[in-house]
């Protein structure tokens, strides 16, 4: 069984990238905004979707960036492989989302998520002299975030 996934890369003006910090399951994820295809839906509509739905923030696709190129086995389902597609996005509006400095630091109405959910999620930028693969959980991420930094180096962005 495949899981189609999809994360956007967004680069602010300040040169931070922004990051997803998730609870889920037990375990605490640094990752890209972004989430599962759904049945009738396109990568772009899916990403479209995905960040209105976590963060109330219309976005635009720049350019794709990476598709997983390799076999990765789902880390909450071990009969799932993952096939991950990363686009660089830019937002069209203000970002109204709160936006945290630390680490998962969920407010009052994620903790009460948690509870009932199981799961939290907060929203970061991670300033671009301190981002790398090691700020990342995931092992798809980790590799998009050495490619981002390799590629946007070389754009001088």
């Amino acid at each position: 069984m495949f899981n189609i996934r999809v994360y956007g890369i967004l680069l602010n003006d300040q040169k931070q990238i922004l990051v997803s910090d998730e609870f889920i399951k037990g375990n605490f994820y640094t990752k890209f905004c972004g989430g599962g295809l759904e049945l009738g839906e396109g990568t772009i509509d899916c990403l479209k979707r995905e960040f209105i739905e976590e963060m109330n923030l219309r976005i635009d696709i720049i350019r794709h960036l990476y598709t997983t190129d390799f076999y990765q086995e789902s880390a909450f389902n071990k009969a799932h492989q993952i096939i991950s597609i990363y686009y660089l996005v830019e937002p069209l509006e203000e970002i109204t989302a709160p936006l945290r400095t630390t680490p998962f630091y969920f407010d009052q109405a994620q903790q009460d998520i948690h509870k009932v959910k199981g799961q939290s999620e907060s929203f970061r930028f991670i300033n671009w002299h301190e981002f790398s693969a090691a700020c990342m959980t995931l092992p798809i991420d980790k590799i998009v975030a050495d490619l981002i930094k390799n590629e946007l180096a070389q754009e001088g962005k």
